[in-house]
């Protein structure tokens, strides 16, 4: 009986032609390599910490509200964490599917258009994110009422 052969992933799919010009593009995927393995090893710090805080030291999932949020972000420490977090988070998935999309997209069109819709996600997402961090405000004061929760300071 005759061995069966296994056709080799990808056999008849075309490779995609990336234009390049004659110019050197630098360092960059070098550094984006480099960047991928930095903030990884960084976001597994930060997102392991801010689990312990959020969940295990505290009262657990149920311990989490608007209370909770308010008071972990009356300090400057942590909202330069959840800020960085974002920002790392963020740019690590995004130049994480740039380089799926630069490896599947086989038109040059289409690699345009996908990197053009997830650059603009991650700005849209990066530019909400950062204005909920910093404009937060814990202690509104809606129709001249201030809120009287036990994080705000006396007015």
């Amino acid at each position: 009986m005759a061995t069966p052969t296994i056709e080799s992933p990808r056999s008849g799919r075309v490779a995609p032609g990336y234009s390049r010009s004659s110019t050197s593009r630098g360092n960059f995927e070098m550094i984006a390599w480099l960047f991928m393995r930095l903030s990884g090893a960084l976001l597994v710090v930060l997102i392991f910490t801010h689990l312990w805080v959020n969940l295990i030291s505290g009262d657990g999932i149920s311990g989490v509200d608007f209370g909770f949020v308010a008071g972990k972000w009356a300090s400057t420490l942590w909202r330069i964490w959840d800020l960085t977090m974002l920002w790392l988070a963020m740019l690590h998935g995004t130049n994480g599917i740039r380089v799926i999309i630069n490896d599947y997209a086989e038109k040059s069109s289409t690699r345009m258009w996908l990197k053009g819709v997830l650059y603009t996600a991650t700005a849209v997402i990066v530019v909400l994110g950062t204005l909920v961090i910093f404009t937060f405000d814990p202690c509104p004061v809606i129709d001249g009422v201030a809120s009287t929760a036990s994080y705000c300071p006396a007015v």
